[in-house]
């Protein structure tokens, strides 16, 4: 298996990361296999969303809606909300695996690879990216 590990900024504010071309490019020239993406951090996940749309948008909004950022969390050490934070990878899962073929990953025509991260409080990220060839 081989390995490396991004950093990726999201910020000051809630934010949805395009990082296809970052897992892209390290799966070019790796043949076939399998890559893992893995964001450990206990207040951030990835999803595959069509972007470009609105669609970050409209998932920032889903999840605000489902965990909105007040003070009735009892894990209440940060910003306001931030209890909020550490029940996202629950719903949006901290690891994704993608098939690849020839080198790249097999993602549909709209899909892309995104770092969600509603956790304002820690605006650089790290994301490992594994290739398990096949």
């Amino acid at each position: 298996m081989e390995s490396t590990e991004l950093t990726v900024r999201t910020g000051t504010r809630p934010a949805v990361v395009d990082i296809t071309a970052e897992v892209a490019g390290f799966c070019r020239g790796r043949g076939d296999g399998l890559v893992s993406v893995f964001v450990p951090h206990a207040t951030a996940g990835l999803a595959i969303i069509e972007t470009g749309s609105g669609s970050e948008d409209d998932l920032l909004a889903v999840v605000g809606e489902i965990l909105p950022r007040d003070d009735h969390w009892r894990h209440r050490h940060g910003s306001t909300g931030h209890g909020a934070d550490h029940l996202l990878p629950a719903i949006i899962a901290p690891s994704i695996t993608v098939p690849v073929l020839r080198g790249r990953p097999v993602l549909g025509t709209w899909q892309s690879i995104v770092l969600v991260d509603s956790n304002g409080d820690n605006p650089e990220r790290r994301v490992r990216l594994s290739f398990l060839a096949g």
